[in-house]
């Protein structure tokens, strides 16, 4: 007889914790219910959350607790930093639903219940609890954060220059272990046996270092050049008894060195310090030249003298801003009627601010411009030409000055206070 099937027992999956669940907790109508179904209420929204969220998805309701009920910002970081239980968050979470603070029915009947001791308190009591540890405890860490970083801040940084010197010493112990080689044995030193090219290239060394390294070693000749001069016994006499046991000390201190290996020693220093000036001059040679920052136009204009307003002839200027990259400059001097036209040599057709482009401003004085065609005529009736000359159009204004009745003179860029900026184009 076929046994029959027994039915597999299914078994429970653990609960899904997700940090983006909505709430189906509703105490909008706590007070209709009865002590008990509060009490079902209250415990399975804390177990829900407890269980079925991420442990930090109710932390966000404490801090905002917090600062509903008198808390300060700095409080509110230092318990962010503090240790705080998962269940804090829980509370304040459920308060945020619109849980009590205190059911007196549900606590009176919670206080009944067998295996219940002492009073039921508010939740805001455990709430104040946990904020005053988690502020003590966050003002603890936050406090060693600000140590640690004052004594970071502390921590001596060497200055560039002193980088320099430390790496120059460290390029220069290949070359003191050469030189050290005709202290132990002049007549087997080489001084042109060290490869100062490749030695320099490996350590990387730049004109910075090359200066430093040339500092090392400038005074080692000191001596030398000082036995090159040593008195004759003539003048040794003349000088005082200091003087003579110091010339004394230096003889007798090379006295066992021979010309030929003075002469080597010079011969290797000298090599040391063509090389190193090889490579302060090629840096020289290919270092670029600094790029000059382009002046704004406002910064270029700021010494123009110019006539702003003028009454007589109810003239006021442009702005001086727009001369510089302009095409063309029209200008009109009140005192000597003298209308002229600046066209600058190198025109901008497109306006597109080209560098080099259009005219400028140095100082006072209008720059490139076209000295051929930048003339100015004489007004015999300024106030009838000038009104024309206001009412001109572009085709109008190319022939303007040529069909004025006077002998033209060439521009010199110079502006005074007499000069009124009348059109840029």
């Amino acid at each position: 007889m076929a046994m029959p099937k027994t039915k597999k027992k299914a078994t429970k999956s653990a609960p899904r914790r997700n940090s983006k669940g909505t709430s189906t907790f509703k105490f909008d109508n706590w007070e209709s219910l009865s002590p008990y179904d509060f009490g079902r209420l209250r415990t399975n929204a804390v177990d829900y959350y407890y269980r079925d969220m991420k442990p930090d998805a109710s932390l966000p309701y404490f801090f905002t607790w917090m600062e509903e009920n008198g808390y300060d910002r700095k409080q509110v970081q230092a318990a962010k930093k503090g240790k705080l239980a998962v269940v804090a968050g829980i509370y304040a979470r459920i308060l945020h639903d619109g849980c009590p603070d205190y059911n007196p029915a549900y606590a009176e009947y919670w206080e009944s219940l067998p295996g219940t001791g002492g009073k039921m308190k508010a939740t805001s009591e455990y709430l104040h609890k946990w904020a005053k540890e988690a502020i003590e405890d966050g003002e603890v860490k936050l406090k060693e954060v600000k140590e640690e970083e004052a004594e970071k801040s502390k921590k001596y940084v060497p200055t560039i220059q002193e980088r320099i010197l430390e790496q120059a010493q460290n390029m220069a112990d290949g070359i003191d272990e050469w030189l050290e080689g005709w202290i132990r044995d002049p007549n087997k030193f080489d001084p042109k046996g060290f490869d100062f090219k490749t030695h320099f290239s490996k350590a990387g060394t730049t004109q910075a270092h090359a200066r430093k390294l040339k500092s090392f070693y400038e005074n080692e000749l000191a001596d030398f050049d000082e036995l090159d001069r040593m008195p004759t016994a003539g003048q040794l006499k003349k000088m005082s008894d200091h003087d003579q046991d110091m010339w004394q000390q230096l003889k007798e201190g090379y006295a066992h060195l021979k010309k030929t290996d003075i002469k080597k020693f010079r011969a290797a220093i000298e090599e040391l310090m063509v090389a190193l000036e090889f490579i302060i001059e090629s840096s020289k040679a290919t270092r670029k030249p600094r790029k000059a920052k382009p002046k704004s136009a406002n910064k270029l204009v700021e010494k123009l003298k110019f006539c702003k307003t003028d009454e007589k002839y109810k003239l006021a200027s442009v702005s001086p801003e727009q001369v510089v990259g302009a095409n063309e400059l029209w200008i009109f001097n009140v005192k000597t009627r003298k209308l002229g036209k600046y066209v600058a040599s190198n025109i901008d057709p497109k306006g597109m601010g080209r560098a080099g482009s259009g005219l400028s401003v140095k100082g006072t004085t209008i720059t490139g411009f076209d000295p051929e065609q930048s003339i100015q005529k004489t007004l015999r009736k300024p106030e009838e030409q000038l009104k024309a000359f206001k009412g001109a159009g572009k085709v109008a204004l190319r022939k303007f000055l040529d069909e004025i009745n006077a002998v033209d003179t060439k521009l010199n860029g110079r502006c005074n206070p007499d000069t009124v900026l009348l059109k840029v184009a």
